[in-house]
């Protein structure tokens, strides 16, 4: 018995993946690019060749690797009786739809190409809410996926900052210790704000001094110089503060 005509499009070659809205952009409900395959069964109508022949066509070039290992459908389908059954089928990609109908009947390449314009162009078509409920749904995913870049902006922002103050941190405590051993290092040999040895005020300053005149005021303002290490004389005096201004007019704090 001859088959029937099938109306064109009940067979669906045209697969997508159900999640509809969750690719749609704010404003203009634009459309992510998905996979877009052929199946078994459209290719038998377009070579006008049995579905089962067709289907150990793919099989046989899928056991020689010629083509991939495509995967397997349900799809409604009208039978010759006029009605609607549910055939299993297998999705092609368009370079092993092309392989296949090389096999089959090469004169229905025409038809092929043809027919993939015509899902790439479905495939490129916007997806646009048909009723309320769609559109509302539409820009709730659209709200969602709008709060979670800003959810994310934000973050990448406070880690920037987070980042920039431990590092702004980190160089002020460094700077800080170093200043501090510098400190502790002009104490130990005698030359700082606090008191100075005589060889430091004078490598400083290019005049000389005595010590006798800063041991006396020492002496009669109950205070005691600091023993220091020097490298030429051993372990030397490291007089006041005071000392240097009562005695010498030299306030350490503006030569140090």
């Amino acid at each position: 018995m001859a088959q029937k005509e099938k109306p064109p499009g009940r067979t669906g070659g045209l697969h997508q993946l159900p999640t509809r809205y969750k690719s749609m952009l704010t404003g203009n409900l634009a459309v992510k690019a998905v996979p877009v395959t052929m199946s078994s069964l459209e290719i038998s109508e377009l070579v006008k060749s049995r579905h089962t022949d067709v289907r150990r066509s793919i099989e046989r070039l899928m056991l020689k690797g010629v083509i991939t290992s495509a995967p397997m459908a349900f799809l409604e389908n009208i039978n010759g009786l006029g009605k609607v059954v549910r055939v299993k089928a297998y999705l092609l990609d368009k370079r092993d739809s092309y392989v296949v109908v090389a096999q089959l009947s090469p004169e229905f390449t025409g038809a092929l190409v043809d027919r993939w314009q015509e899902l790439e162009s479905i495939a490129l078509t916007p997806l646009l809410p048909s009723n309320y409920k769609e559109a509302l749904l539409a820009l709730v995913v659209a709200e969602e996926e709008k709060e979670k870049l800003c959810i994310e902006r934000d973050h990448a922002i406070e880690t920037k900052a987070w980042i920039g103050e431990k590092r702004e941190a980190t160089a002020m405590a460094t700077a800080s210790a170093a200043v501090r051993e510098k400190n502790k290092l002009a104490e130990t040999v005698g030359a700082c704000r606090k008191h100075a040895t005589i060889t430091a005020v004078e490598n400083k300053t290019g005049n000389e001094y005595k010590w006798q005149g800063l041991r006396k005021w020492c002496r009669e303002n109950d205070a005691m110089p600091l023993e220091v290490e020097d490298k030429r004389f051993g372990m030397v005096k490291s007089w006041p503060r005071d000392a240097w201004l009562a005695v010498y007019e030299l306030d350490l704090r503006k030569i140090f």
